[in-house]
């Protein structure tokens, strides 16, 4: 058997842009495990996000881990390969897009969020979480409510309560 494929489209922040109105976008800092990579994606196809921003380095390949991980999603959701997170999360914002960057030290909930327009959900690396550059340049940071002994999330679990909750505000809209 032979198959015959072509390479993912090599998409830009403003192709990903036209489809945040859509669905929230996803911006990953320096997530480099392909699992986890794919289970985000996977999340984003379910709950309607309308892409996923990762770094060119520093970034789990789009390989066939991370695919298979993502049970199809691969080519379903949008992603944008970006030189510097940093400047991307300005150029979001000077966009009109609202970057939300999860942190379970902030003070705010993202249960009190509206998600109405354009919304970015800024992820941090397995275990370290947000880089301080990244925390900077959202534009608000914002926490998970948790009740239980554990206050942190694995990120791909944190994606998708992100996503839900994302998807569940813009349908009472």
């Amino acid at each position: 058997m032979l198959l015959e494929t072509e390479p993912l489209p090599d998409l830009s922040l403003q192709d990903l842009l036209e489809q945040a109105d859509n669905g929230p976008l996803l911006v990953l800092d320096q997530v480099t495990d392909p699992h986890n990579v794919g289970a985000i994606l996977r999340s984003a196809a379910v709950f309607g996000a309308g892409g996923l921003v990762m770094t060119r380095r520093h970034s789990a390949p789009l390989d066939g881990t991370l695919a298979k991980s993502a049970s199809g999603a691969l080519e379903l959701v949008p992603v944008a390969l970006v030189q510097n997170l940093a400047r991307t999360i300005d150029e979001l914002n000077e966009q009109g897009c609202l970057t939300l960057g999860l942190e379970g030290t902030s003070d705010a909930n993202i249960e009190d969020e509206t998600f109405a327009g354009r919304v970015a959900l800024v992820l941090g690396a397995e275990g370290k979480g947000l880089r301080e550059l990244t925390r900077q340049s959202c534009e608000r940071l914002v926490k998970i409510s948790t009740s239980g002994p554990i206050a942190s999330l694995n990120v791909s679990n944190a994606a998708a309560i992100a996503l839900h909750h994302a998807a569940w505000k813009r349908s009472q809209s």
